[in-house]
């Protein structure tokens, strides 16, 4: 089996994992504040976006691969392969939903860059993926704060992972309300309502950056499990 890392260390891949997380979300935060939009111009502010999410594909990516290290040895070989299909692992199922959802917003969030999209083409190109990317994380950050409270002890501290889950599914449940609100509407091509859509998308944004920043603290000693899984975003 592949190491886990102990409590009190951090591993490389830890703090590029979390520093690429807090540029990720730094630049959704940024992109969903009105006055920003405004100063640089939609087409530039849609570009945020897109390079935000390309810094939470890459995240992403490293804490999948760190699922699948972390899953018990074939016979008395490392599991190295990247396509493993592991769903009764929460670990993996979870790294691999953040990952596809991040995938989503890639798409997204690049469609949205392109000019005089038609209403039909926004709801299909732009907003659709950015609902299942939406869901994908909600249900991605559900499944790693299940995963990270198992084994916890009355009486003892919350993990810091613990932690970081609560933080990340309030993140994601402020994404999925953002993706909702910007529904586009057939008949006239506008979104239902930018206001609350900008709103959701910065919150999760902060959210996201919360945890992110947590991940770059070490695990307390006090923390009711011995070990960390791997924080999600």
């Amino acid at each position: 089996m592949t190491e886990i890392p102990s409590a009190g260390r951090l591993t490389v891949r830890d703090r590029w994992t979390a520093w690429l997380f807090i540029i990720g979300s730094s630049l959704f935060a940024l992109g969903a504040v009105p006055f920003y939009a405004e100063a640089v111009g939609l087409r530039l502010c849609a570009a945020t976006f897109f390079v935000g999410s390309l810094f939470f594909t890459c995240a992403a990516f490293l804490q999948y691969r760190e699922a699948v290290d972390a899953l018990p040895a074939v016979g008395a070989t490392r599991r190295h392969s990247f396509w493993v299909w592991a769903p009764r692992n929460l670990g993996w199922l979870a790294g691999a939903v953040q990952l596809a959802g991040t995938l989503w917003f890639n798409w997204s969030t690049a469609n949205a860059m392109r000019v005089n999209l038609s209403a039909a083409l926004t709801e299909q190109q732009v907003w659709r993926p950015d609902a299942l990317g939406s869901v994908a994380f909600l249900v991605s950050s559900g499944v790693a704060l299940r995963d990270a409270g198992r084994g916890a002890i009355a009486g003892r501290p919350r993990t810091r992972t613990w932690k970081i889950g609560v933080i990340n599914v309030a993140g994601s449940v402020a994404f999925g309300i953002s993706a909702v609100a910007a529904f586009v509407i057939p008949s006239s091509g506008d979104v239902w309502n930018a206001e609350l859509s900008n709103l959701g998308t910065f919150v999760g944004g902060l959210c996201f950056l919360t945890g992110a920043i947590l991940m770059l603290s070490p695990e307390s000693t006090d923390a009711s499990s011995p070990a960390s899984r791997g924080a999600h975003p």
